[in-house]
């Protein structure tokens, strides 16, 4: 039988916990940790699959361990952890690894949102409101210096990063009056539960609008332009659309700026902001999703159209620079490591 352990370059940084490990994201943060030359997957765990192998229920991944069911007391040799619960439910696990000192990388949307108050409009009673005011948002190409200091990172959702780093150029800059945003993204965006819940019949040759009038991802595109400009967030659209793909999103942001925009500054302002980005390319034409699949690659394309509207695309994997890649990305910060380590 070939060697299934796990293949370390040298000694571990860190002993890494994936909580959740079963769904779609946390699968492969699992496969990532394992695969990573300085991290060592301790333990997965899963709510629903615990006794299954991994390797068995994710016949593409390589992870030869076994589920195990999350036992807060019995969390031993991690230093650091990811999480992958759905919101609400994540909190309580994140505010117990906390006090054990570990690091915790949360895939939830339950310490994205810094105004307590947002919050509960979109998600409802906090879980656990202490956590609020120490977790960073983690989209590094952002707050790269917060999240090294950071106990607790809040892992961007997919649709925000992909429309932020599209847009953080031109919000930066003031420049954004309003933006239409329109989304796409594959079904594997809806989580493990969801995308097993929708046939095949609706999906496939086929493309739907949803969330329509108030997505509860808006908001945390709207806190992280408002960041960007220092100050209020522009007029702001929002629609997500589900595309008969298994993974893969493409933002396409139509923005209406403060002042007519040069094609040779647009395209400075892009270039000059994401020179020394590993993951962010800026490219010469629009972006497609199939190019980014599988790795922690956001492509974007800036251009002008006839009535004076900015046309900026992002193209990322959901899974990847919208999910799991990330969160390996963050904790590579967190733990002092070369942020691309393990990542591709």
């Amino acid at each position: 039988m070939a060697d299934r352990s796990q293949p370390l370059s040298d000694e571990p940084v860190a002993g890494v916990l994936v909580a959740g490990a079963s769904g779609y994201a946390g699968a492969l943060a699992a496969e990532l940790v394992w695969r990573h030359p300085r991290l060592e997957l301790r333990e997965a765990t899963s709510r629903s699959e615990a006794g299954t192998r991994i390797a068995d229920l994710y016949p593409r991944y390589g992870v030869d361990l076994v589920l195990t069911e999350l036992d807060i007391d019995a969390v031993e040799g991690c230093e650091a952890a990811i999480v992958a619960y759905p919101h609400h439910a994540s909190a309580p696990v994140v505010s117990a690894l906390r006090g054990l000192g570990l690091l915790v990388v949360d895939l939830s949307a339950d310490f994205r949102l810094r105004d307590p108050y947002v919050y509960r409009t979109w998600y409802g009673e906090l879980a656990a409101p202490e956590l609020l005011g120490e977790a960073v948002y983690g989209l590094p190409e952002l707050h790269r210096e917060r999240i090294r200091e950071a106990g607790l990172v809040a892992n961007p959702g997919c649709y925000p990063t992909a429309a932020v780093l599209a847009l953080a150029p031109l919000a930066a800059a003031g420049l954004i009056e309003d933006v239409v945003i329109d989304a796409k993204s594959g079904v594997s965006g809806a989580g493990r539960g969801g995308g097993e819940r929708l046939s095949f019949t609706s999906l496939t040759e086929n493309a739907t609008p949803y969330g329509v009038g108030g997505h509860r991802h808006e908001p945390e595109i709207a806190q992280e332009l408002a960041a960007l400009a220092g100050g209020e967030a522009p007029t702001l659209t929002f629609v997500p659309h589900l595309l008969p793909l298994d993974q893969g999103e493409l933002a396409s942001c139509y923005v209406r700026t403060r002042r007519p925009l040069e094609a040779a500054e647009l395209e400075r302002l892009y270039r000059d902001r994401y020179r020394d980005e590993p993951f962010v390319e800026v490219i010469d034409r629009p972006p497609g999703v199939r190019e980014v699949r599988d790795s922690n690659l956001c492509r974007i394309h800036v251009a002008r159209d006839g009535g004076g509207r900015v046309l900026a695309f992002a193209a990322i994997d959901n899974l990847w620079k919208g999910a799991a890649g990330q969160a390996i990305q963050n904790l590579n910060l967190m733990l002092g490591l070369d942020e691309r380590e393990g990542l591709w």
